[in-house]
């Protein structure tokens, strides 16, 4: 089987193995934000300090159609199965590399050791920190059926076979390409899910790097999302009756004011954040 040397654009950031973040173009910055919001064209006579703070307020009250007069446009390699979690925020311009056309590299993702962990038992999306058992063999049987399955490929273009069909016992462990383009509002929401340290590791990279290029070019609206959107906490209703309770220094039971037992873990874990554990889970 050949082996194709994995190679990097100019400009990108490398993610996982063999998967980089690049900033293609990006329209707008920090200024563009506040043009639109007050409708208006060039610098005016407003100072930057003034600017910010209205960022800050349409970011603070989610007036968030200003943030769209800002674009990027990326380019990723990432694996298929981080495409297609990545594709599920519909609100971008996607255009992917085709195996209907191309001939896909040998280029698999190959995780750490370290990540090859149990299934949560409360978390059907999630893991424990716990390693599964006899992970080295493991991950060497990753590699070995990559390996296998890409013989097959090139065993079928050898015969000539057509790509389209070719292609199609290819694992989703296989790398992909595409440009990506997104205005700033929907880029946030995407870079809000994808960051949350409940993410899947192998898409939170992705958005890491492309919050680190975020945070350069319009760093006004970023420093805003990180106050009131990122690292912020929404409380439910039901959380607010018990946050009153507390707030009053009554004792609260979380079973008599939240009846499903998942809500109650969720809503511990926020009392925990704040620093306040006198709240019973049952």
């Amino acid at each position: 089987m050949k082996t194709t040397e994995v190679t990097y654009p100019e400009g990108a950031i490398k993610v996982l193995d063999k998967g980089f973040v690049r900033l293609v173009d990006v329209m707008g910055d920090d200024e563009s934000i506040v043009q639109s919001a007050r409708v208006s064209y060039g610098k005016g006579t407003k100072s930057v300090s003034e600017d910010e703070g209205l960022i800050r307020y349409l970011m603070r009250h989610q007036h968030t159609t200003p943030l769209e007069m800002v674009e990027f446009k990326f380019h990723c390699r990432m694996p298929i199965f981080v495409a297609r979690q990545w594709i599920r925020h519909r609100t971008a311009n996607v255009n992917e590399l085709s195996a209907r056309y191309s001939e896909m590299p040998d280029w698999f993702y190959e995780p750490k050791e370290e990540l090859y962990t149990t299934q949560s038992a409360q978390n059907r999306q999630g893991g424990t920190g716990e390693q599964v058992a006899h992970a080295k063999e493991v991950a060497a049987s990753f590699v070995k059926t990559q390996t296998d399955s890409y013989g097959e490929y090139e065993r079928y273009l050898g015969l000539d076979m057509r790509r389209e069909l070719a292609r199609v016992n290819l694992p989703v462990s296989l790398y992909t390409e595409w440009y990506w383009k997104i205005d700033l509002h929907n880029l946030l929401n995407f870079l809000k899910l994808r960051m949350d340290s409940h993410a899947q590791y192998e898409i939170r990279v992705f958005a890491e790097a492309m919050g680190d290029i975020v945070k350069e070019k319009v760093p006004m609206a970023w420093k805003a999302f990180e106050d009131y959107s990122l690292e912020s906490i929404r409380f439910t209703k039901l959380e607010l009756e018990v946050l009153k309770k507390a707030l009053k220094g009554e004792s609260v039971n979380l079973a008599e004011h939240i009846k499903n037992k998942r809500e109650r873990g969720e809503c511990l874990e926020k009392f925990k954040t704040l620093g306040y554990d006198k709240i019973t889970l049952e």
